[in-house]
């Protein structure tokens, strides 16, 4: 009997013990929480000379940069099919809406208070100032640049029919730091927070060259910023990223060698596929811990059968049970390269195989096939939209001399983009 209870008594401390982690010490989301986004970006007037804070409107006279800006993820940010299916496995919880669509005016609740900083505990009260249809323009102009009835900018010397001012954060990273350096929670382990950006870039190549994140991500460009003003630098409001294939394409340079070159038969050679991450100041991938690569090698018969194939994964491992632990990162820093090594032995003359052909792939993963499933099974994943696609392929003849191959050579002229996109204000006619 005494057996007994003591046995209920330990399980019923277990169970307390169970509840209290998951309900007042575990976070509920797979972050921490920072003063700079806890709280929606504060309640915004329309400012003088404009009729709305809507893209559409500030696109009457920055015809060009509205239209980039609405094939952009972040026009996107709200609507997108991956955002909606993720955020509704999250129980629809308000503190991604902070960067989703970051305008208090965008927002259907307003947050009155966040006890001991649980999020799914927020104190909150209806938003009278809610605009439905804004929601869905995620992050939108005015999400960037407008505060207190004014639209800042990175000139000095604007003309506009609204009121303007200058403001050096355009020029620096601090601007993509709010939503694009996400903290780690307690609890959570990881090596540099679940969206690790920022620490992965500071200290590195192209960090110590002057770069900023607007760098590759808002090319340079110069044009008119208004319909019918002067031409100037500026930056393009494209902001791609790992969602599109010619980005990541152009992060990475691959090589491919064969030792011995020649291909005796009869004997084993060793293929080599060299990955370097040339062209992106952060690892690679970044971002959503989700995100990975994989490295594919085959030998093909003249049937299409594979006779032999081999495949490595670079990214993140992350225990999200109990605690969040991340175990393993093998993501490339910028300018580090890897090895991955394929090992075949060249039939002999004549023989039964016939003509082969090494197949090498690099495919980029924005999630899982069992993830993306699982997203549309459980969480109403619409659209088509792909969740991986190949950024590197080759077919190569195994017969005669191996070709040394090299895609996407690291060749950047720093001098030239820097000067494109130097933070600070050297001229009245300059974009940082």
């Amino acid at each position: 009997m005494k057996r007994s209870l003591l046995t209920i008594a330990i399980v019923g401390l277990l169970g307390i013990g169970v509840y209290v982690f998951y309900t007042e010490l575990r976070p509920v989301v797979i972050f921490g929480l920072r003063d700079d986004f806890s709280r929606a970006t504060p309640f915004q007037q329309i400012p003088e000379g404009i009729d709305s804070l809507k893209a559409e409107s500030c696109g009457k006279c920055h015809q060009a940069i509205y239209e980039e800006w609405k094939t952009s993820i972040h026009a996107q940010a709200f609507d997108d099919p991956f955002f909606q299916a993720y955020w509704k496995k999250d129980n629809n919880i308000w503190i991604c809406l902070n960067c989703h669509t970051p305008l208090e005016n965008q927002q259907p609740e307003l947050i009155i208070d966040i006890p001991r900083d649980r999020v799914e505990k927020a104190v909150k009260m209806p938003n009278p100032n809610y605009d439905s249809d804004f929601q869905h323009e995620g992050v939108t102009c005015a999400a960037c640049h407008v505060r207190d009835g004014i639209i800042f900018g990175p000139y000095e010397d604007s003309d506009a029919p609204h009121p303007t001012m200058y403001d050096p954060i355009y020029r620096s990273m601090d601007l993509c730091y709010r939503c694009h350096q996400v903290p780690s929670g307690p609890f959570q382990f990881y090596r540099s927070g679940p969206c690790g950006t920022y620490p992965e870039f500071e200290g590195e190549h192209y960090f110590n060259q002057g770069y900023i994140c607007q760098t590759c991500h808002m090319p340079s460009v110069e044009r008119p910023v208004a319909i019918g003003g002067p031409e100037r630098k500026g930056r393009k409001h494209l902001w791609r990223g790992g969602h599109d294939p010619e980005q990541v394409k152009r992060a990475i340079t691959v090589k491919l060698t064969a030792d011995p070159s020649e291909l005796p038969s009869g004997q084993e050679v060793e293929f080599l596929m060299e990955i370097t991450n040339s062209g992106a100041g952060h690892k690679l991938p970044t971002g959503d811990p989700d995100r990975y690569f994989t490295f594919d090698f085959e030998i093909v018969d003249q049937a299409g059968n594979v006779l032999k194939s081999q495949s490595h994964t670079m990214g993140r491992w992350i225990l999200w049970q109990p605690v969040i632990w991340e175990v393993w990162d093998n993501r490339l820093k910028p300018l580090q390269s890897r090895n991955y090594r394929f090992r075949y032995r060249m039939p002999q003359l004549g023989g039964a195989e016939g003509p082969l052909t090494f197949r090498a792939v690099v495919t980029y993963h924005i999630q899982t096939d069992k993830q993306n499933k699982m997203l549309r099974d459980k969480y109403g994943l619409t659209g088509n939209d792909p969740y991986n696609f190949q950024v590197f392929k080759r077919e190569i003849p195994l017969r005669g001399t191996f070709p040394e191959v090299i895609e996407n050579a690291y060749n950047v002229n720093h001098s030239e983009l820097v000067a494109a996109h130097r933070p600070g204000c050297y001229g009245n006619n300059e974009q940082g």
